[in-house]
């Protein structure tokens, strides 16, 4: 990756005043890609092996409920992380994404992330402190919409 996309990498929510040495070792596994409007990025049970920092554009994760199709759990848009199911084994998406827009993204190959990490404890750390932050944030973010429509039922049933 160039000077210049590197510090546009550096520039991202995510990696926001994260060590030099540690960007770098990101941004050896990234490149930056575009994803055409419709086009599914990934679905549910196959293998987790990147992950994207969206820089511009909108991706929806969905999950398959039978009977009903695919359900919209999240929509994600510029300065969110796409992709968890990289970092733990067994590394299969546990939902699909599709972008719904054309979707600008810094794409890491998370199996070299992965070996970065494990060469450099300090640098894993780093990632899985600000992986840690953005589960949380999801969690909170379900939690909220459990409640809502846990409400909505009780108004309508």
């Amino acid at each position: 990756m160039a000077m210049r996309e590197s510090a546009a990498l550096g520039a991202q929510r995510f990696l926001r005043d994260m060590a030099a040495g540690h960007l770098a070792s990101l941004a050896a596994a990234c490149s930056h890609v575009t994803i055409p409007a419709g086009q599914r990025m990934f679905d549910e049970g196959q293998t987790a092996s990147r992950f994207w920092l969206i820089d511009a554009g909108q991706v929806t994760l969905d999950v398959f409920v039978p009977g009903d199709g695919r359900v919209v759990i999240e929509t994600l848009g510029r300065g969110d992380l796409l992709g968890l199911s990289w970092l733990q084994p067994p590394y299969q998406w546990q939902f699909g994404a599709v972008a719904t827009q054309r979707t600008e993204a810094f794409e890491f190959d998370a199996p070299a992330v992965r070996a970065a990490c494990d060469k450099d404890p300090s640098l894993g750390y780093e990632v899985s402190r600000r992986l840690s932050a953005v589960i949380a944030r999801r969690l909170q973010a379900t939690r909220a919409r459990l409640i809502e429509s846990t409400a909505r039922a009780r108004l309508t049933g």
